[in-house]
């Protein structure tokens, strides 16, 4: 039997035929078993937790069907209450599928503490500088009988004296004690 008699045989025939239905059926149903098991055409929109506590958010995702969470906490932000959600992603609005892990970070307790930097023997124009770049602030100037005009003497945070190396929050103001000129 030649391959060309083979080729347009009734059995061949018959079995291309059944090979191409057998094809198509399960094409249809993978299909179908696709669309069940990923809720094709079915979404949750992502409520806007901005500015809500922990207990509520991880509430409203829960009842939209939605896993929160947590990122590392961001800087603290003195607009937002402390331990609420400050940023999310996706953002608000956004559909997404059911069980979707929707990343918030959350407001600190309160500023993060620096170490008080050495100012000691150095000058105002020096010290201001370095105190800002930490997060801090420069607070009242008072003047001692010292003969280096401007030089830090002392440090101080809410009337008491504080040292080379101490924690202070972020924002915290530091009054410096600096020499008038006068010798002593």
């Amino acid at each position: 039997m030649s391959i060309i008699k083979f080729i347009v045989s009734k059995t061949f025939l018959k079995q291309i035929l059944l090979a191409v239905v057998a094809v198509v059926v399960l094409c249809f149903i993978v299909l179908k078993w696709l669309n069940v098991s990923t809720n094709h055409g079915k979404f949750e929109t992502v409520p806007d937790l901005t500015g809500k506590s922990i207990e509520v958010a991880e509430l409203e995702l829960k009842t939209n069907k939605l896993v929160m969470q947590i990122q590392d906490s961001a800087n603290y932000n003195p607009d937002y209450p402390k331990f609420s959600v400050i940023e999310q992603e996706p953002i608000a609005g956004t559909k997404v599928k059911e069980n979707r892990k929707i990343y918030i970070t959350l407001n600190p307790s309160g500023y993060r503490k620096v170490k008080v930097p050495n100012l000691l023997e150095s000058t105002l124009r020096q010290a201001k500088p370095t105190l800002e770049a930490l997060g801090l602030k420069v607070g009242k100037l008072s003047y001692e009988d010292n003969i280096g005009k401007d030089i830090v003497l002392k440090m101080q945070h809410k009337g008491k004296e504080i040292h080379v190396g101490d924690l202070l929050p972020k924002t915290s103001v530091i009054d410096l004690v600096l020499g008038n000129g006068v010798r002593p």
